[in-house]
């Protein structure tokens, strides 16, 4: 799922004259601004076509969880050090060479003709995400000097918070109108679009210069994504029988994230600064962005598979359901971030969380009507009210956290935060919503379509059951963040 801020990229260095010529800028933010897109929309497009994608492939709900979570694991464990690639090797070359493993990753995507071969292509699109959404921005800096940048990063920033909203709606409309089988062009649009911007960078760019002395971290980034890695597929294994051992492979995923933490607390380059985390203040706010963004990932995954499967909504219907968020985002943060600098940002979160919580307790006590318009919108929009007093905020407090020459780590590292939190909810709330379903006497699979009329009444119940589980445990997450946010993110904190 997408950030819903305008981060400060680690390698987003000083602008550089020779980088491109002022007439050329314009190219550099539209190739920007067509890979964020590229990059937002997958995080987003997927759950309106999940249901569809298993009808298709004959997925399971583990294989529909690794669909997404091939994408995410890679994306969340590399995307610090895609940064620092950017510096080492030149900041064009690698961004350049996300978009080329992204566009070369869709295609896969969309000629799959299995849920495994889905999976290996989403987890080569993670790679390139990874190497492409830090260097968008780092782009903007390099190629704008300070009197423009400010103008350049809004049109970036307005025109991926549209992108954000319209991919799942139009993803949702062609669904409806052309039928299940047509999410495959849903990765095959990335084709164009990622050409297009490789076409305008090109054009652009005249010096690409890399720092040779920039190190990067890639014992660090191998041991984050083996331990990430391994235990999302201990957690996934728990939806189904004959999983992976929890003890066993859970202690191994441990040792390797504990080895992570040595190594960055000694290494020379470290992806994630541990300094960071002396800070209380910081600590706060990204255990609260943990908790915030695991809820809302949760949601957005299994809600869209909830309504489609069993309750009657199409395609189009359900992508309706992630306007209220992006619209709320993007026109009251500002508000909200102005709010912050006079009040404090704890105030605003805690309030923002506890609004969140109140709409998933919602989502829990009404999904028994199966009310998707007078109970799930109005819900949602709920939702995208508390998040849009969270945001704004939220940036602030990690990065009034830390220096100013601390702000460009600070504010990745915050950025990765959240993706993990997305990538763990996904493979957590699996298991839940798989053992609710059984609980309840489920007859097919969470969020597959019933197969024949007899089974089609108990279906709905037990995987609106199973959404209730979850919509319940992510009320309880947000409401961990708002006690986080009340006493943990404090005005007065320097340290």
């Amino acid at each position: 799922m997408a950030r819903f801020e305008t981060p400060r990229s680690p390698a987003a260095s000083s602008f550089s004259p020779e980088f491109c010529a002022a007439r050329a800028r314009r190219r550099v933010l539209a190739a920007a601004i067509l890979a964020s897109a590229l990059g937002f929309i997958d995080g987003t497009i997927v759950s309106i076509a999940m249901p569809a994608i298993r009808a298709s492939l004959e997925a399971t709900l583990v294989e529909a969880q690794w669909i997404n979570n091939a994408y995410m694991l890679p994306l969340s464990a590399l995307i610090l050090a895609g940064g620092a690639l950017g510096d080492r090797f030149g900041l064009a070359r690698i961004f350049t060479l996300g978009i080329g493993l992204f566009i070369l990753a869709s295609v896969a995507s969309a000629l799959a003709p299995t849920p495994e071969a889905l999976i290996a292509a989403r987890a080569l699109k993670g790679v390139g995400a990874a190497m492409m959404v830090p260097g968008s921005l780092a782009l903007i800096y390099r190629a704008y000097p300070p009197d423009e940048r400010g103008r350049a990063i809004g049109q970036w920033a307005a025109a991926s918070a549209m992108t954000t909203a319209l991919g799942p709606v139009l993803g949702g409309l062609l669904i409806t109108a052309a039928g299940p089988d047509t999410w495959r062009w849903l990765f095959a649009i990335n084709l164009p679009l990622g050409l297009i911007a490789v076409w305008l960078l090109r054009g652009a760019v005249n010096e690409d210069a890399g720092d040779p002395g920039r190190g990067v971290d890639w014992v660090g980034a191998a041991l984050a994504t083996l331990g990430l890695g391994l235990g999302a597929w201990v957690l996934t294994g728990l939806a189904g029988e004959g999983g992976p051992s929890p003890a066993l492979w859970g202690t191994a995923a441990t040792a390797l994230l504990i080895a992570f933490l040595g190594w960055e607390a000694r290494s020379a380059h470290p992806m994630m600064p541990l300094s960071l985390f002396a800070s209380m203040r910081f600590s706060a706010a990204n255990l609260a962005t943990f908790c915030l963004y695991f809820a809302l990932s949760a949601v957005l995954f299994f809600l869209p598979m909830t309504v489609i499967s069993s309750w009657g909504v199409s395609e189009a219907e359900a992508s309706i359901a992630f306007l209220p968020l992006t619209a709320a985002v993007a026109l009251l943060s500002t508000a909200m971030g102005k709010r912050a600098d006079r009040h404090g940002p704890g105030p605003m979160i805690g309030a923002g969380s506890a609004l969140v919580a109140l709409a998933y307790a919602g989502l829990a006590l009404t999904a028994p009507l199966q009310a998707y318009w007078g109970a799930v919108i109005p819900l949602m929009c709920l939702m995208g009210f508390g998040m849009a007093l969270v945001v704004a905020p939220l940036s602030a407090a990690v990065m009034g956290a830390v220096g100013e020459a601390q702000s460009g780590a600070a504010s990745g590292v915050n950025n990765a935060v959240s993706r993990i939190a997305g990538l763990v909810a996904i493979a957590a709330m699996g298991a839940v919503a798989a053992a609710a379903y059984a609980a309840a006497g489920g007859p097919e699979s969470f969020g597959a379509p019933a197969s024949g009329p007899a089974e089609a009444a108990a279906h709905a119940a037990a995987t609106t059951t199973a959404f209730q589980a979850i919509a319940w445990a992510t009320a309880a997450t947000s409401a961990i963040a708002a006690g986080i946010a009340f006493f943990g993110i404090r005005p007065d904190q320097t340290g």
